[in-house]
């Protein structure tokens, strides 16, 4: 069966290069599944983050995002948010990575990798996505099941995602505020 799919990934990009990655994933259908009327403050380090209507759904996408950076060694997840129908997130691949030294979240993050112990092997972008995304549609599913959730059409994630690679600190500082800044847009 010939597919009219074309990849919106760089043609000669090595996605498993250490590098600092900006990623949007949007829900299918364009369903605001992640937020209700319930108030939870954000629990990241940073302070002054607005509290937004995050739902038990979106406390599921929140764990397993977080996850990534347990599954795959050689990943932090940095700044994100979990808007109604999409998530951002800085995901960071460094191959020797230091386990001693996970945190990525101060001003000058691009910098900041050192106490390197050991190397991983690395993972392609494109597999922690796909990684990230059956987990949770799986627990999706489950809870649909379990909990009422609302119906799927055919599946919870639209099947691409959104990349762009964060080339500098300037880059990177801007799209931090960016992904702050999101719910208050």
């Amino acid at each position: 069966m010939y597919s009219n799919r074309h990849s919106i990934r760089l043609k000669d990009f090595d996605y498993s290069n250490n590098g600092y990655y900006f990623v949007t994933i949007c829900v299918q259908d364009k369903l605001k599944l992640f937020w209700n009327d319930k108030y939870i403050i954000n629990d990241r380090e940073d302070t002054g983050v607005l509290p937004y209507k995050i739902n038990n759904i979106g406390l599921m996408i929140n764990f397993w995002l977080n996850e990534i950076q347990n599954h795959f060694k050689n990943v932090i997840i940095d700044e994100y948010i979990i808007m109604p129908d999409h998530i951002h997130f800085i995901l960071i691949i460094n191959n020797y990575l230091g386990r001693t030294h996970r945190s990525a979240r101060t001003s000058n993050a691009i910098n900041q990798f050192v106490g390197v112990d050991r190397c991983v092997d690395p993972k392609l972008l494109g597999n922690i996505i796909q990684w990230f995304k059956t987990m949770s549609t799986n627990e999706y599913i489950k809870n649909i099941k379990l909990n009422n959730w609302p119906r799927l059409n055919k599946r919870l994630w639209q099947r691409n995602y959104y990349e762009h690679i964060i080339r500098n600190e300037k880059e990177y500082l801007r799209i931090r505020e960016y992904i702050k800044m999101n719910p208050r847009v």
